[in-house]
């Protein structure tokens, strides 16, 4: 199975409560928790091809070290002050770079009140370093940890916890893998991470979980914002007209989006933020006219898709998720929580905001790109780009570089099938809230198909750890190489993996919530 068609309806959750409250089934759930926490026994692997593997992997024999102390922290977001935790003393953390075939070596100081971990999202490293549990511990307060890896494939990545909802903090940063055989056709780098945010300001992460499993808010979600229409609908391009941020954070009232099939998200937050600063008080980047930029955009947001553009600029997307694509030339890109594309830009002459509008939500991040004299647009200011062509993952295919080998025609077929029960908000992989998961299991060297397909009201970006998928298109073209893909309601998405790297894996939403919430199983390597 392939990318599904979409319908061309824009779902809601308004119907999809009324449809769960007449009874109709297939989507509720029995006996089931919260399950962030729950670790199911995983089935049995040859730990040694753990090791094995690693030794495949490419070595310079250099190490590269850092050290990471997660703690509790003043950050200013620009112009206000809030106590949050934090890898140090900004967000993002600082950030991890190294060569293809480096090691790694980086320890980690827990500062904070409760267990932490690292997980190094997108790196195909060794299992018993991933930083999600069972496959490595996580790290007690008041203890340290070192974790040791090496750096397989170039790319763009990043690092956050992998307990609780410690997702939904200041606790990322991004990591630069360099491959010195490739060659820089760009003139400057801009490393850009996008963020939704309520702590210190809103309501806290843990009373919104509270608030949207208890049913609160969830009666009037729905409605109509930006992308509800096709282009932009509910935006106002060029417009100095303001909306305030909400007083608080808490479930949405009005978030939906016709690019993300229904409902654009759980979560109305105070704030959006790039480069850890709140729209009023961007970040700016400054270059010389004419230079080639790559910009890294990396979505570090809990509940937030983003769509991302620069004004009167059109962006050439060299990579997604760290794998390279076929270029291709957008005005704006779509990224769900997890992603990161890269994008080369020739810069013109001037003051520019690149803004990353909150799918759905009617807010927007921005920052600034300054390459001359001027002043720049109003902080609610949306460049015209935002209506023009989006990217998503539909519109890109792998460089032939990282193409898949070809199927032989033999393989192994999984499934992962998205369900949820709103009132009690409850999120599943196959009828399972993770505490009761049955893993998927492949053998070393399996071809795998695995299909997810999302029979909720609510889009899902899914994230395998571990290894990268080809996502197969709906013409059943090749896809991007991807290890983060967005799900829509009512719709199937196949990727291929190869399984080549042993252990015992985490597939899981991206969702910070819904992963809390359940929605998370494993991938596990049987003998």
């Amino acid at each position: 199975m392939a990318i599904a068609p979409s319908t061309g309806s824009a779902f809601s959750r308004r119907t999809f409560l009324a449809a769960t409250a007449a009874g109709a089934g297939g989507l509720a759930l029995t006996a089931c928790t919260t399950s962030g926490s729950s670790n199911p026994t995983p089935p049995p692997f040859d730990k040694n091809a753990i090791t094995t593997a690693e030794a495949a992997r490419p070595h310079t024999g250099r190490t590269v070290d850092y050290t990471l102390n997660p703690q509790g922290a003043d950050i200013d977001l620009g112009g206000i002050t809030v106590r949050t935790l934090a890898y140090g003393d900004s967000i993002p953390g600082p950030l991890i770079r190294a060569n293809v075939g480096d090691e790694l070596a980086i320890t980690v100081n827990n500062r904070l009140d409760h267990q932490t971990s690292v997980h190094w999202h997108g790196i195909a490293l060794r299992n018993d370093m991933d930083g999600a549990m069972p496959a490595s511990p996580n790290i007690e307060s008041g203890q340290n940890f070192t974790y040791r890896f090496s750096v397989p494939h170039s790319g763009t990545y990043w690092a956050h916890p992998h307990v609780g909802l410690d997702t939904d903090y200041g606790l990322y940063l991004p990591i630069i893998v360099d491959d010195p055989r490739e060659p820089a056709d760009y003139d400057a780098e801009w490393i850009v991470v996008l963020d939704d945010w309520t702590d210190g300001i809103g309501t806290s992460p843990q009373q919104i979980l509270s608030d949207l499993q208890s049913g609160n808010g969830m009666g009037s979600m729905g409605g109509s914002g930006m992308g509800n229409m096709p282009g932009m609908g509910g935006m106002n391009h060029g417009s100095n007209e303001t909306t305030p941020p909400p007083t608080s954070g808490g479930p949405s009232s009005a978030a939906s989006s016709a690019l993300l099939g229904g409902d654009a998200g759980d979560v109305s937050y105070p704030y959006y933020l790039i480069n850890g600063r709140i729209a009023s008080a961007p970040t700016t980047f400054s270059a010389a006219p004419g230079q080639r930029v790559r910009i890294r955009i990396i979505n570090a947001g809990a509940d937030t898709a983003f769509r991302v553009a620069l004004a009167d600029h059109v962006m050439s997307v060299t990579h997604t998720d760290g794998f390279p694509v076929v270029p291709t030339e957008v005005d704006a890109l779509l990224l769900g929580m997890g992603e990161r594309y890269d994008v080369i830009v020739t810069v013109k002459d001037g003051v520019f905001p690149l803004i990353a509008a909150a799918e759905g939500k009617n807010a927007q991040a921005r920052t600034l790109l300054r390459t001359g004299s001027g002043a720049a647009p109003d902080a609610s200011f949306l460049p015209r780009e935002l209506a023009g062509r989006v990217g998503t993952v539909e519109t890109f295919t792998a460089a032939e570089s990282v193409v898949l080998p070809r199927s032989d025609g033999t393989g192994v077929d999984l499934v992962a099938d998205l369900g949820g029960d709103m009132m009690s908000y409850q999120w599943t992989i196959n009828g399972r809230n993770y505490d009761q998961t049955e893993p998927l299991t492949v053998k070393e060297g399996d071809r795998a198909r695995l299909t997810f397909t999302n029979m909720t009201m609510m889009w899902h970006p899914m994230h395998l750890h571990g290894h990268t998928f080809q996502v197969v298109k709906g013409d059943g073209g090749v896809g991007p190489r991807k290890d983060t893909v967005i799900v829509r309601p009512m719709e199937s998405v196949a990727v291929d993996l190869i399984a080549d790297n042993p252990g015992d894996w985490m597939l899981h939403c991206h969702n910070g919530y819904h992963q809390e919430s359940g929605m998370m199983t494993r991938l596990g390597y049987i003998v």
